[in-house]
């Protein structure tokens, strides 16, 4: 997530944080999605024991376990082929606890997109996005192709400098202040660099595609995510979306569900869409999801603030280096809804690193490391 502050606290300032990612729906405005009618339950299955150790990218081994204390890990969940492999809840986590998404909330919209486009709502990923959302005319997103924007390519400027109040992060954070709108922030936007020419990892760039979907569908996030995703996934626990004072969806990092639930999403991609027998997402836009397909998408070009990470990007999915076919939706704070197809994984990891922000150094915000961590857990699949 990209925002210095969330509802009636503060982040990126080194304090314990787990005690508010679990009840943010006490202390933000928030739209509820409902447990679907027919549930879906994970089967259980033989339980496995997490590897003591996993190797960091310099190659030093280091404890998997000292990991999880280190980033305040909430929640861990490893589903192998759609079955519980290992599941436990640490802090103040748990089955039936809603967790901050952070930018994990932008796979979600991904998701619809390709709902949305499989309907006939959206007619092509090539059509401007200003088609649909006249809000965005005369902004940053002009004429952008939506394709472009799914894949943090709008050429947008986006300044991640929390201690700047002209910047964009900061602004979008006070757009969740008392009368404060996501609307009104995006009209501000500006462009720095050609449309699909430079990924930049830009929250504005998912709240464009909240607005798309609005605009396509007639409904808002959560009237659509609620159709289109909570029910047919057959989501256990009650959702919700954090919102404006206008009742605008946080879409870029304010879902909040469970481990489980989360889990879904994971499921449905491993399995190219298709859930219980039945293609929600386009089996095509799945795919094309989960690879990066130009230069400036290929592992270590994306931008993120004033850094790269050695991951390629796709439709709001990071792409891990190698040719293992993994992918992963990733949010501050260390939430992962990670995937290797090849060995039917499904992680899911929720946490509240105290580090997080305190620095941009990867000893503290442990972004990659996550998922060296998790590819370690995967490899006991092998």
């Amino acid at each position: 997530m990209s925002d210095a502050s969330t509802g009636s606290f503060t982040l990126f300032n080194g304090q314990p944080q787990y005690q508010n990612f679990c009840r943010m729906h006490e202390l933000a405005a928030t739209k509820p999605m409902r447990p679907a009618s027919r549930s879906f339950q994970f089967p259980e299955g033989a339980k496995i024991s997490l590897p003591a150790t996993y190797r960091a990218d310099n190659g030093e081994a280091r404890g998997m376990r000292a990991l999880l204390d280190a980033t305040h890990t909430s929640a861990l969940l490893v589903l192998q082929n759609g079955v519980v492999r290992f599941e436990e809840y640490w802090l103040t986590g748990g089955r039936g606890v809603q967790w901050m998404s952070m930018s994990v909330a932008k796979s979600h919209v991904s998701a619809l997109i390709g709902i949305a486009l499989a309907e006939g709502k959206i007619r092509s990923l090539s059509d401007p996005i200003t088609a649909y959302t006249p809000k965005l005319t005369n902004s940053a997103y002009d004429g952008v192709r939506i394709k472009d924007v799914l894949q943090m390519s709008s050429g947008a400027r986006w300044n991640e400098d929390y201690s700047d109040p002209n910047s964009e992060v900061f602004r979008i954070g006070a757009a969740l202040a008392p009368g404060g709108s996501y609307d009104a922030f995006m009209a501000t936007t500006v462009r720095q660099n050609t449309p699909g020419s430079v990924c930049v990892y830009d929250s504005a760039d998912t709240q464009a595609l909240a607005m798309l979907i609005a605009g396509a569908t007639g409904q808002s996030l959560t009237q659509y995510m609620q159709e289109k995703l909570f029910g047919p996934l057959g989501m256990e626990s009650p959702g919700a979306w954090i919102c404006d004072s206008f009742g605008v969806e946080m879409a870029f990092a304010g879902l909040l569900m469970t481990a489980r639930d989360f889990a879904k999403l994971g499921e449905l991609y491993r399995n190219g869409g298709v859930w219980e027998g039945r293609q929600i997402v386009p089996a095509d836009y799945v795919a094309a999801s989960v690879k990066w397909d130009s230069p400036h998408l290929a592992p270590g070009k994306p931008q993120v603030g004033d850094h790269t990470l050695p991951m390629g990007y796709g439709y709001q999915w990071w792409l891990p280096a190698g040719s293992d076919g993994d992918f992963s939706a990733i949010g501050v704070y260390n939430q992962y809804v990670y995937v290797n197809p090849k060995r039917g994984l499904v992680i899911v990891k929720l946490s509240a690193n105290p580090r997080y922000g305190t620095s941009k150094d990867e000893r503290d915000n442990k972004d990659a490391e996550n998922i060296l961590a998790l590819q370690a857990i995967s490899r006991q699949f092998d």
